[in-house]
């Protein structure tokens, strides 16, 4: 169809049977969702701004997570030397 219209289209639509309506209902659902999600492009500098809100945070939860681990290995240690 070269030279389409929304004159044209809805002429045609307007010719079409349920099932053809239901088809072109779905093709346009489709093509809004694609649209969607092509227009969203990554922004480098979101990441770097989560990273750095969250840096600290991670940080501080990895030394507390390291502490406790460390614990848990002396402690495991401890209770394999009572029982030789």
């Amino acid at each position: 169809m070269i030279g389409v219209t929304k004159e044209s289209l809805k002429q045609e639509i307007d010719s079409f049977n349920d099932q053809q309506l239901k088809q072109v209902a779905d093709f346009i659902a489709f093509i809004k969702f694609q649209a969607k999600f092509s227009k969203q492009i990554t922004d480098v500098s979101q990441f770097a701004n989560l990273y750095q809100e969250f840096a600290q945070e991670d940080r501080e939860l990895a030394e507390a997570g390291i502490s406790e681990y460390a614990e848990l290995l002396n402690n495991e240690d401890k209770d394999e030397n009572r029982t030789r």
